[in-house]
């Protein structure tokens, strides 16, 4: 796929992600990797996301050197390229601070399988990736530990990340974490919260 059709990729789900309540502002980031190039796009930092375009994207090498754009890239393009260094199958890296989800973030609190949908869109519960200073590589790091067998994660009083093979796949487990988190959220205040059982869970995951 060329250059120019991979930013429109991220460009999309940068905006998708603001229309859906998914990043507020200026925070959060999205990201892809092209293997073929050994290059990545990313959105930049402090451009608000109903003005971004295609020309405000930015593209760098793994070690940071920018190599097309005139913006910063965004302030977590470490967190980013760890993960594309350390995940060779992962192509697509969506950072948002989706209210509820983030609310769990803050608390530390793994939100258990409580929908079934959770097992195929994210892998099963939400685990919490340890604190990293934002900015530092440290973040990446950390969520890699929790991401081994999960699509998505929470990052300790930051917010979420997802990954995927597809700009698709990451969003759409973007978008299902924060319907979880929400419902987990409702169901808490509304009683005893019950969770899928271990059976379950892998009658879901060999189907």
């Amino acid at each position: 796929m060329k250059l120019n059709e991979l930013k429109k990729e991220v460009l999309k789900a940068a905006k998708d992600s603001y229309k859906l309540g998914l990043v507020a502002g200026t925070s959060g980031n999205v990201s892809i990797y092209d293997k073929n190039n050994e290059v990545m796009i990313i959105t930049p930092s402090s451009i608000p996301y109903d003005t971004m375009t295609i020309e405000d994207l930015v593209v760098l090498k793994l070690d940071g050197t920018i190599l097309d754009g005139y913006n910063k890239p965004s302030s977590e393009w470490k967190m980013h390229a760890k993960i594309f260094k350390d995940r060779k199958d992962i192509k697509c890296v969506l950072h948002t601070h989706s209210p509820y989800a983030t609310g769990f973030a803050v608390c530390q609190e793994t939100i258990p399988v409580i929908l079934i949908e959770m097992v195929p869109f994210i892998g099963g519960d939400v685990p919490v990736a340890k604190f990293g200073m934002p900015g530092s590589e440290s973040i990446g790091t950390e969520a890699l530990k929790v991401l081994k067998d999960r699509k998505a994660c929470l990052l300790s009083n930051h917010g979420t990340l997802a990954i995927g093979e597809t700009v698709d796949k990451a969003f759409t487990s973007s978008i299902y974490l924060e319907d979880a988190a929400k419902i987990y959220h409702i169901a808490k205040n509304a009683g005893n919260v019950k969770v899928l059982s271990d059976k379950e869970i892998n009658m879901m995951k060999n189907s």
